[in-house]
């Protein structure tokens, strides 16, 4: 098709959708530009122009019909530009049918004014609209169903919103084509004017919205302001907070999920203390929904409004602590633990569907944290075992985290849990695999370090801080081999050099001897690298303080290398440990090894399902001591340097 066909085909579609009933034909370039300018002179001038767009002489109205290619008339235009002057202009010189003329969308010339937001131009509107006693322009609908006034309230224009619903009320009874009320669309815009206005002006209007929710369902994400607007108006029929959406979940539910106190408090205060034992489709109470959620003031102020929630369990047969437990939120476990009256070891044993406790939930989402606090208890049974016959200290076993496994493990086992009784060749190891892996990739870069440390202390040891005699008998001896300082440094730089050897040495073992006990030189070398490193580090510290004699820089030297050990320690206790405190760990070694015959198959159990736990647990012990050990000594000898003769 060559230029000149298309285009004559194009003219012939325009012509054809121009001559369509209830318009003006094409509306021109210079008519279009004036309205949507505002030029009202020139825009009525050309109106009245005589033969206008093809029209006969005596039809002098027959320009103002002519539309746009969204079929937008000169109204709808001057409606969605907020030119309200001339929007007056427009009506007087063509009529009333203007205000209900239609677009290709459905939309009237309100519905432009109150999609841009233009307010004036609303009330405007809305008043010829009541003149001319057209009151059902404000009720037409467009393509989606939509008034004007769902419009306004979806953008959040309050002014407008005030303007259709004080002349029409009716209209905020009106849902579209999805079943969205303007109600609803207010609180979603987060337009405050808006709700204010309907719940002020529209006693009969719709709260409705998508999924059979309603205002208030939305309104509880928007905060305490919005929802205290709704909960204080008064509509015909049930309240909003005791109405449920299509998953049975109530107002009270949507805010118990946000953890917004104060919302949930305000929904309370509205409502009776049963709307708390409301469930939802699968047997979710709000306060299900809090505590799976982790909002503890939350689970706090609903359990103060309805005690007897406590006892709700969902379709699972799970309780809120369950559901706390299994999201990991000790804060609502701890809530229910503090609170006897809620069923004390009742409520803390009770069994869902599955027969996990909230322990078993605990242990199989991995929170030794949640697990200690239950446990400390004295009231929770660890031996309970669930309808696959596991006991929480069965489950431990299929964390796959270290870390993780060796908390659940130690803490359980400190409080005396039990493991299901079976075969002893039929108990699966725990995987530790990717222990070992980590321990081969880990052993070459140690080794690297033990040997710059090695190098760092002989050379130290070759180049004495102070240097050395160099005249009568004494010539080749260090300068400062009388002080005691001097002499610490000797014996620190000495302690370096050989652990980092013997670090060396055990790490070269355990690579070469690829035996399953191989970990154990591991865990010796990292003990060797560890006092090498601190060694090398005192060692620094007594060669700076032989050498010099300033008190204020002593003091900054003491501060640094204090800090450093504490620094140190904290990174290695925060990061690089289980957390579980020292008291635990304690109790657990008692129970491995100290009980007699009992300690001796608890431990043997330990040690053949997991069997780097017991080690692990005393290695980070030794670790810990030998760190305290070193800060107080390291505390004492600089105290007595300081004060002593000898530091020059």
């Amino acid at each position: 098709m060559d230029l000149r066909q298309h285009t004559i085909q194009l003219s012939a579609t325009h012509g054809a959708a121009a001559s369509q009933p209830g318009d003006g034909g094409a509306m021109s370039s210079e008519l279009y530009l004036a309205v949507c300018g505002g030029k009202k002179e020139e825009a009525m001038a050309l109106l009245r122009r005589p033969h206008y767009g093809g029209a006969p002489a005596d039809d002098r109205a027959a320009g103002i019909h002519q539309v746009s290619a969204k079929r937008n008339n000169v109204l709808h235009l001057a409606a969605e530009h907020g030119h309200d002057e001339l929007i007056h202009d427009l009506v007087s010189f063509g009529g009333k049918s203007l205000l209900s003329a239609q677009n290709s969308a459905l939309d009237t010339p309100l519905h432009c004014a109150a999609r841009a937001g233009h307010c004036k131009a609303v009330s405007v509107l809305v008043q010829l609209a009541m003149d001319y006693g057209d009151e059902s322009t404000l009720w037409c609908k467009n393509a989606a169903g939509d008034t004007a006034l769902h419009l306004a309230a979806r953008l959040g224009h309050g002014v407008a919103v005030e303007a259709m619903v004080s002349a029409a009320s009716g209209l905020a009874s009106e849902v579209n084509d999805a079943g969205v009320s303007p109600l609803y669309l207010a609180v979603m815009s987060r337009s405050v004017p808006a709700v204010r206005a309907i719940t002020t002006n529209c006693r009969d209007a719709s709260a409705a919205g998508p999924s059979s929710q309603n205002a208030l369902h939305a309104a509880v994400f928007q905060g305490s302001e919005m929802v205290s607007l709704l909960l204080e108006w008064k509509p015909r029929g049930p309240s909003l907070a005791s109405q449920a959406d299509d998953t049975g979940s109530t107002p009270l539910h949507f805010a118990s999920s946000d953890g917004d106190r104060s919302v949930v408090g305000a929904i309370l205060s509205a409502s009776p203390p049963c709307a708390v034992r409301v469930r939802d489709s699968a047997g979710l109470s709000a306060l299900h929904v809090a505590a799976g959620m982790g909002h503890a003031r939350v689970a706090r102020a609903l359990i103060e409004a309805c005690p007897d929630a406590t006892e709700l369990q969902d379709d699972r047969g799970g309780t809120f602590v369950h559901a706390a437990a299994m999201g990991g939120h000790s804060e609502v476990v701890r809530l229910a633990i503090k609170k006897p009256m809620l069923g004390g070891g009742g409520l803390l044993n009770t069994q869902d569907g599955d027969g996990n406790t909230p322990l078993h939930l605990a242990v199989a989402a991995r929170e030794p944290a949640i697990a200690e606090a239950l446990l400390w208890t004295g009231q929770v049974r660890a031996e309970v075992t669930n309808n696959d016959g596991h006991t929480p200290l069965d489950l431990a076993a299929k964390s796959t985290d270290f870390y993780s496994m060796v908390s659940l493990v130690v803490t359980l086992t400190a409080f005396g849990a039990q493991f299901r009784p079976q075969r002893r060749d039929h108990v699966q190891r725990w995987d530790s695999r990717n222990i070992t892996k980590a321990i081969e990739k880990t052993s070459d870069s140690l080794a690297v370090v033990a040997v710059l440390v090695a190098g760092v202390a002989f050379t130290a040891a070759n180049n004495l801080p102070g240097s050395y005699e160099q005249e009568g008998n004494t010539k080749g001896m260090a300068v400062l081999r009388r002080m005691t300082i001097f002499k610490c440094f000797l014996i620190l730089d000495s302690v370096a050099l050989v652990t980092s050897i013997l670090a060396v040495v055990l790490l070269v073992y355990g690579k070469a001897s690829r035996s399953a006990r191989s970990w154990k030189s591991f865990a010796a070398a990292l003990h060797c690298i560890w006092m090498s490193l601190i060694s090398m580090l005192l060692a620094f510290y007594a060669a700076i303080a032989a050498v010099t004699s300033a008190v204020g820089v002593y003091d900054i030297r003491v501060f640094v290398v204090n800090l450093v050990l504490v620094v140190l320690f904290i990174v290695l206790s925060a990061f690089v440990s289980p957390p579980v405190s020292h008291l635990i760990m304690c109790k657990f070694l008692w129970q491995c090894g100290f009980r007699g015959r009992q300690g001796g198959v608890v431990r043997r159990r330990i040690s053949q399902q997991y069997p780097v736990v017991g080690a692990f647990v005393f290695n980070l012990l030794l670790f810990r001591a030998a760190h305290y050990v070193i800060l107080f000594a390291g505390f004492i000898i600089v105290s007595t340097l300081r004060g002593g003769s000898d530091v020059t």
